[in-house]
């Protein structure tokens, strides 16, 4: 309501047609989220609206929208006065989101083992599997192919659960810093150990799909929690070196305890 206000507001006073508006509301909200994620903005301090909106080429109405959609999302919080800030987590907030996506992919894998009609329905997931393993190793040169099939193979199974709400709620959930399939993957070549994961992670998914095929719905979805711990995994060997953890998009997010605090 209070968007379509805003709206109907620029149009009366000629400010730009809806379309305009709707293409500065989603540049503003890309190139906010980024910013965020880079750290460009310390955590509880008031962001400036004017430089802001100059700096990413849009009005501040679209501004001010693009705030409210990423207050949603986590990564700002209004402030009482007035304007937002980035927000902060702490560990515990990353790991309530992980938990939290295990239980909702968990539930799409389960749904899906209990809804699918054709046995051809699998083939998209099969594929997807298929050639993330052909890939030998990932590289900075291949590492967007790897994400791209490792979301799709994570969405795949949501849509597969045919349930809208439910999947309205996964794709909001992935947007929290470290908490979608991504995460796991972009900490990959910077952690030793993240060699000794992917066979693991590889055979998560190859036991999820037959779990799925033969209609093993329990199975499935314990599968799919336990997959979603790897991210965790890879988070907790970054955590270690702090050095790793600021190469990584969302990481001045996060409120680490120093070893001497309570």
């Amino acid at each position: 309501m209070r968007r379509a206000r805003i709206l109907q507001t620029d149009a009366a006073s000629g400010t730009g047609a809806p379309q305009d508006n709707d293409s500065q509301i989603t540049r503003a909200t890309i190139g906010l989220r980024s910013l965020l994620l880079q750290g460009a903005f310390r955590p509880g301090q008031r962001i400036a609206e004017i430089p802001l909106s100059s700096k990413l080429g849009v009005s501040r109405t679209p501004l001010r929208l693009a705030f409210e959609k990423l207050e949603y999302e986590g990564l700002v919080k209004a402030l009482p006065s007035s304007g937002f800030a980035a927000n902060e987590f702490t560990v515990n907030d990353i790991w309530d989101a992980i938990e939290t996506r295990g239980i909702l992919e968990g539930a799409s894998a389960r749904l899906a083992a209990e809804r699918w009609k054709h046995s051809s329905q699998l083939d998209p997931l099969r594929a997807l599997n298929r050639a993330m393993e052909s890939i030998p190793d990932i590289t900075v040169e291949n590492m967007s192919k790897y994400l791209d099939l490792n979301n799709a193979f994570h969405r795949g199974i949501t849509d597969f659960a045919n349930n809208a709400m439910l999947t309205r709620v996964v794709d909001q959930i992935y947007l929290f810093p470290f908490t979608s399939p991504s995460s796991r993957i972009l900490l990959h070549r910077t952690l030793l150990g993240s060699r000794e994961i992917r066979p693991i992670a590889q055979e998560h998914h190859r036991a999820i799909v037959d779990a799925i095929e033969h209609r093993e719905g329990s199975r499935a979805e314990s599968l799919a929690r336990e997959h979603t711990l790897l991210t965790r995994r890879n988070l907790e060997e970054a955590l270690a070196d702090r050095s790793i953890l600021d190469t990584i998009p969302g990481a001045k997010l996060i409120r680490v305890r120093n070893s001497d605090q309570a």
